[in-house]
């Protein structure tokens, strides 16, 4: 497996952000490589509102990570 994450360390907050939605795209992808179950499920939580809310909590978490590695870009 090629190495993907170089750094945490991002020039601006958001390019912080789209790390951390990144962060979690790859997390799916490790969790379930297989990219034809990962669009039968899409149709089942791109439609709940709950799953959105989830999915957006993980980058949420994935982006206070990248913000602390980047010491809250001060």
């Amino acid at each position: 497996m090629e190495d993907w994450i170089t750094s945490l360390q991002t020039d601006t907050p958001q390019k912080g952000f789209e790390l951390a939605i990144v962060l979690a795209q790859k997390g799916v992808m490790y969790t379930q490589p297989s990219a034809e179950v990962r669009a039968e499920l899409r149709k089942v939580y791109s439609n709940n509102p709950n799953s959105l809310i989830m999915a957006s909590h993980v980058v949420a978490n994935y982006f206070q990570t990248v913000a602390a590695a980047n010491n809250y870009w001060k």
